[in-house]
């Protein structure tokens, strides 16, 4: 090989390599407006979303055919997924119930406060283009151990093609659980 021929080599080399790869993009979950009046109760606060290992992470996850899933690098969550979760539901709580009965995740709580855990088993956009969540939540009494209330639920929302789709039509599926809770706090 001539010193031409690597020199060109070399430089084609290098600038395949300086070729610029696709933007990331960042979502968030948003709370969605209540359907229904703020009802009465006793304070609450969201202390605990659990989540499955497969979703805590900054990368969007979606299934893709059974068995297998697609983890995209372009598209991020903008803060990690169980936070984000947790704020949401916490929004869409207060919107639902009578100002100052949520207590804020960091906040300290009244010894009154009741405790809302959430427990996600599974929570992505499907092959079919739907978003499904599959987990249970509790309502417990300010001891943290007898539940008020207690549900398991398996919710579908349809989502578009698009990751922003995504991410509406979870938004939509926390406020639809937000709906339950504060029904059972209510009550």
């Amino acid at each position: 090989m001539t010193t031409r021929l690597v020199t060109a080599l070399g430089l084609a080399l290098v600038l395949a390599g300086c070729g610029s790869s696709p933007p990331t993009h960042y979502y968030t979950l948003d709370a969605v407006p209540a359907a229904t009046q703020p009802a009465a109760g006793a304070p609450l606060q969201v202390v605990a979303v659990h989540i499955p290992s497969s979703l805590d992470r900054q990368e969007m996850v979606r299934q893709t055919a059974a068995n297998q899933v697609d983890v995209s690098d372009q598209n991020r969550w903008s803060a990690p997924f169980d936070e984000m979760t947790q704020r949401v539901l916490t929004q869409d709580l207060a919107a639902r119930l009578p100002k100052g009965a949520v207590i804020l995740p960091q906040q300290p709580a009244p010894p009154n406060a009741r405790k809302v855990v959430v427990d996600i088993l599974q929570f992505e956009r499907q092959a079919s283009g739907d978003v499904t969540f599959d987990g249970s939540w509790s309502l417990l009494r300010a001891d943290g151990t007898t539940p008020v209330a207690s549900r398991h639920i398996h919710l579908k929302e349809a989502a578009g093609a698009d990751y922003a789709a995504q991410a509406q039509a979870m938004s939509r599926i926390l406020g639809t659980i937000a709906d339950q809770i504060a029904t059972a706090a209510a009550g």
